[in-house]
C-alpha cells in the first residue's frame, strides 16, 4: 500500500509546511498551521494536471485558452447578468448574477445567510433552473422555512448531500443555471482523507464547485461560516478560488442586516446593501438613510449627522458622543462602528490645534444603526459631536458635517462631496460643514453651505 502523505497547512494564508511550527513564517501568524493528509498522486496527473484543471491547481478546463492573444483583440461585449430578484443584493453584486461565477456568503450564525439564499432561490425557480443543495439542513427543516416565509416552493429542485460528487453528478444531469450550496464546510470529497470544515476539504470542495461552475456556465452561490472575530473559516485561499466574497452582518438585537462586498471581479467592492428582518424573511431597505435617522424630537448633546459613501451612493448616518469626567487614570476610549485608533488620533488634533483638552475624560463613539464607517470623511463630524457633548450644547438638528481631518489640522477634501450635499439637502437639511474643496459652485435650494479650510474654522463655524 502507499504511504500516506501529509503536510501542515497555515489556516490564514495558505502556506505549506513539512512538519508542525508554532509560526507561520509567511504571514507571522501563531498555531494556526493544521495537519492535510495528501491524497496520492493519480497516473499522469503531472502531465495533465493543469491542463485538466486540478483542484490543486486551480484552473478550469472550461474557460483557459491554451493559445496567446492580443489584449486589445479581446471581446468587450458586456457580461450578461441574471437578476437575483433582490435590488439590493444585485447593488452590491455589480448589477446581478454573472453565469460561471462563483459568490460566497459569510455571515455569523443568525445573520440570515440561508434565509436570504433561500428567498432567492425560490423566486429564481419560478422562471429559471436552479437546485438548492443543503448540507446542515433536512429537506422538512427547509420545507418548513420555506413555508413559514410563505415563499413559492414550486419549481425548486432540493437534495440534502454532503458529497461533492454525488452533487456534481446530479448537477451534471440536471444543468441548473443556479447551483447553491449551504454550507461550504459541510462537504467533503472521497479522495480527501480529513473531516469536513479542514483545511483540505473546504479548498478542494470549492475548487471542484467552482470548475464545474465555470465549465457549465452555471451561478455557483455558497455559504460559508465566519470565525468569532468576523473573518471567513477555512483557508485563505478560498477568498481567491472564488469571484465575489460577500459578508452578511447584523446583531442578534438588531433587525437590520448590512451585505457588504469585500470583493467582486465584476463590480465595485464595498458596496453596501440593506435588509430588514421581518416576520416573512428579507426585506430590502431602498432608502437607508432614512431608517438610520430616525431620531428622537428633542435633539441632545453629542449628536451629529455625517454623509458617508456606500460604494456608489451616500448614506446619511448619525454619530454620537459622550465625554464623562474619568475616574480612571488612564481614561477610555470607545469606538463602536469606528477606527479607535483614529478616535485617538483626532482627538490629539482637537487638543493640539482646537484648543481643547480631553485627556481626563473618557470618551465614548457610536454610530446608530450598526453601521462601519470605513472611510475618513467622518473625521470632522466626530470631532464636532466630541466638542458638543464635552461642552454639553447641543447641534441644530438641520446640520450636517463631514470631511477628512490632518494632523496639521487642515479640512482635507474627500470623494463625491457635490453628491453628499445633494443627498443632505434631499432629507431636508439646511445648513452643511465642509471642506473647501468640497463646496460647490451653487448650493442647492435651501441649503447653507459652509467651506472651511482648518479645524478651527469649523468650530467657529458652530
Amino acid at each position: 500500500m502507499a504511504k500516506v502523505k501529509s503536510a501542515f497547512v497555515c489556516t490564514e494564508c495558505g502556506a505549506e509546511y513539512r512538519k508542525w511550527q508554532g509560526q507561520c513564517t509567511s504571514c507571522q501568524e501563531w498555531n494556526t498551521l493544521s495537519e492535510v493528509r495528501l491524497a496520492p498522486a493519480r497516473p499522469g496527473a503531472a502531465a495533465g494536471g493543469a491542463a485538466s484543471g486540478g483542484p490543486g491547481h486551480g484552473g478550469y478546463a472550461g474557460s483557459l485558452s491554451r493559445e496567446v492573444v492580443d489584449l486589445g483583440s479581446v471581446d468587450l461585449s458586456e457580461v450578461p447578468r441574471l437578476s437575483s430578484t433582490f435590488e439590493e443584493f444585485d447593488r452590491v453584486l455589480g448589477g446581478g448574477l454573472v453565469p460561471g461565477s462563483a459568490v460566497l456568503l459569510g455571515g455569523h450564525p443568525g445573520a440570515g445567510k440561508s434565509t436570504l439564499l433561500l428567498q432567492t432561490a425560490c423566486k429564481l425557480a419560478q422562471e429559471r433552473s436552479s437546485i438548492y443543495v443543503t448540507g446542515e439542513e433536512s429537506l422538512s427543516q427547509v420545507a418548513m422555512r420555506a413555508h413559514r416565509l410563505q415563499l413559492p416552493t414550486q419549481g425548486l429542485k432540493m437534495l440534502a448531500e454532503t458529497s461533492v460528487e454525488t452533487i456534481l453528478a446530479v448537477a451534471e444531469r440536471e444543468r441548473p443555471e443556479v447551483l447553491i450550496i449551504d454550507s461550504i464546510q459541510t462537504m467533503h470529497l472521497e479522495d480527501i482523507a480529513s473531516a469536513p470544515g479542514g483545511v483540505a476539504q473546504v479548498r478542494e470542495s470549492a475548487a471542484a464547485l467552482t470548475r464545474f461552475a465555470k465549465q457549465s456556465n452555471t451561478v455557483l452561490l455558497l455559504v460559508g461560516h465566519v470565525t468569532k472575530d468576523g473573518s471567513l473559516a477555512g483557508p485563505k485561499v478560498l477568498e481567491h478560488m472564488i469571484d465575489a466574497s460577500l459578508l452578511l452582518e447584523g446583531g442578534a438585537d438588531s433587525r437590520f442586516r448590512t451585505l457588504r462586498g469585500q470583493k467582486n471581479r465584476f463590480g465595485a467592492v464595498n458596496e453596501l446593501g440593506v435588509f430588514a428582518m421581518l416576520e416573512h424573511g428579507m426585506k430590502e431597505v431602498k432608502n437607508p438613510s432614512a431608517i438610520f435617522l430616525s431620531r428622537n424630537e428633542e435633539q441632545s448633546a453629542g449628536s451629529l449627522v455625517m454623509v458617508v459613501w456606500e460604494g456608489t451612493r451616500p448614506i446619511l448616518v448619525e454619530v454620537q458622543a459622550l465625554l464623562d469626567e474619568s475616574a480612571l487614570g488612564n481614561p477610555r476610549r470607545v469606538a463602536v462602528g469606528l477606527d479607535q485608533n483614529r478616535l485617538a488620533m483626532l482627538l490629539a488634533v482637537l487638543h493640539r490645534h482646537g484648543g481643547l483638552f480631553t485627556g481626563d475624560q473618557d470618551v465614548f463613539l457610536n454610530v446608530v444603526g450598526g453601521v462601519k464607517v470605513l472611510e475618513t470623511s467622518a473625521d470632522l463630524a466626530v470631532l464636532v459631536a466630541v466638542v458638543s457633548s464635552l461642552q454639553n450644547r447641543p447641534l441644530p438638528r438641520e446640520l450636517v458635517v463631514f470631511g477628512e481631518v490632518g494632523l496639521s489640522g487642515e479640512i482635507r477634501p474627500v470623494p463625491s462631496g457635490q453628491e453628499r450635499i445633494v443627498e443632505a439637502a434631499k432629507h431636508g437639511f439646511t445648513r452643511a460643514i465642509v471642506p473647501r474643496g468640497n463646496a460647490p459652485k451653487r448650493s442647492p435650494e435651501g441649503m447653507e453651505v459652509v467651506a472651511v479650510d482648518k479645524l478651527a474654522e469649523a468650530l467657529d463655524a458652530l
